[in-house]
């Protein structure tokens, strides 16, 4: 082991015991003054006056650069080829989350890309319109009806349970509303209003929702009603916004500038979310009113085709629009719902097959997407069918032929068997299959 060191006890002298126990305990202070140095001026900020002349000095010179190198700055290209991206981070979207509310729509998903239409196609459509189609209803016109009815009950005084009771509603609230009705009009992007957020959940929001005049709001105002709407309504509630609300909205933009507005085309994905209300207050109403031009049914089939839909649902639609009145969007909706391969119940095929069979005696000169349309159903379902009806496609193949196409159906037909032949040569089980 080693040696343990002594400490040196140092005595002062002239200095008793007790002072120097005291002074053992006190701190001295030192002679040496420590003087912090600063570091170098760090954290130093460049105040706003110069960092505007540096970033002026810096655009100025990548002109320069851009001139003499003959590179086209980013002046000269559409706003859409132009992309800024500000911070590294990315913001989420949440479905109700009010920081995803002033974010654009569409941010990272498909773009919406304008179609063009050919006029004799549509020309071709327009042969099967309805000439009578039903009258529009909108929501200003429910609520009409619905005064309408409440005064005449007040003026008999009479109490019918079935009519519909109308708040009254207080002058605060009414002006309120239509506080709101301003804000929606020039509504673009960022938070909206907490007295519109809660028209769901009140017992009279088509009344409260009408103070509001929804035909005015922007297109922007319209997607974020929708994302409201479509999460906090149940199907039914969700179904007569989308007929009363969005569906004039949509048919109206696209009959004044060609095309679907963007944030309305996310509106329709929106509504999607809810595919029950989606087809009962959209698809199916556009297909009865028997007025559905070739643009609105392009425009709506391309939602459908880039969206998925339950097997149900889209069953469900097929069903109703195979023995609904033919219209040249029917066949397009078809088409759209056909090419999404669902296994449909047997129901829904000998409804579709006796759709297309009905035409065996009508005359007119049917249009392409008819025939594209029975095109699709012989190949996604030519193994569904029945030998009867095997044998009525081929005899409306003789009435009602097209060149490139008729051929290929053929083809798939005589290629193909039906659900109702049994299979002649029944399996052999060997002594070792058990």
């Amino acid at each position: 082991m080693g040696k343990m060191k002594k400490t040196k006890l140092t005595r002062h002298e002239g200095v008793s015991l007790a002072d120097q126990v005291i002074e053992a305990r006190t701190v001295k202070p030192t002679g040496r003054n420590k003087t912090r140095e600063k570091e170098e001026k760090d954290d130093e900020f460049v105040d706003e006056k110069l960092s505007r002349r540096i970033l002026d000095q810096a655009r100025k010179q990548q002109e320069e650069l851009e001139d003499e190198h003959g590179i086209e700055s980013d002046k000269g290209k559409s706003p859409r080829a132009r992309q800024v991206h500000l911070g590294g981070a990315s913001q989420s979207q949440g479905a109700e989350s009010d920081d995803s509310e002033g974010e654009e729509p569409g941010e990272g998903e498909e773009v919406y890309e304008h179609i063009e239409v050919d006029a004799a196609d549509e020309a071709a459509l327009a042969r099967f319109m309805s000439h009578n189609p039903p009258a529009r209803r909108t929501l200003a016109d429910i609520i009409q009806e619905k005064l309408t009815e409440k005064k005449t009950e007040i003026q008999s005084q009479m109490t019918d349970n079935a009519s519909v009771q109308l708040d009254q509603l207080d002058e605060r609230l009414v002006n309120m509303y239509k506080q709101v009705k301003t804000i929606l009009q020039k509504y673009r992007s960022g938070k909206l209003p907490k007295a519109f957020k809660v028209i769901p959940a009140l017992r009279n929001w088509e009344q409260i929702l009408y103070l509001t005049e929804p035909e005015t709001w922007s297109a922007a105002a319209m997607y974020q009603a929708c994302r409201i709407f479509t999460s906090n309504l149940n199907a039914k509630m969700a179904q007569r916004f989308f007929n009363l609300v969005l569906l004039p909205r949509i048919r109206d933009d696209i009959a004044e500038y060609k095309r679907l507005n963007f944030h309305l085309y996310m509106a329709l994905k929106k509504a999607l979310f809810k595919p029950a209300a989606f087809f009962k207050g959209i698809l199916l109403p556009l297909c009865e009113a028997g007025n559905c031009t070739l643009r609105e049914a392009v425009i709506l089939s391309s939602v459908l085709v880039r969206n998925s839909i339950p097997m149900l649902h889209s069953a469900a639609a097929l069903l109703k629009i195979a023995e609904m009145d033919y219209n040249g969007a029917n066949s397009i909706f078809l088409r759209a719902l056909l090419d999404k391969k669902y296994a449909l119940p047997f129901r829904v095929v000998d409804a579709i097959v006796f759709h297309f069979v009905r035409f065996t005696s009508d005359k007119r000169e049917l249009p392409v997407l008819w025939h594209q349309s029975m095109l699709t159903f012989v190949q996604r379902y030519k193994e569904d069918i029945s030998s009867e009806q095997k044998e009525a496609m081929f005899e409306l193949l003789r009435v009602h032929s097209h060149e490139p196409i008729t051929p290929e159906v053929r083809r798939e037909l005589v290629n193909s068997k039906c659900r109702d032949l049994e299979c002649a040569e029944p399996a052999n089980m060997g002594d070792n299959d058990f």
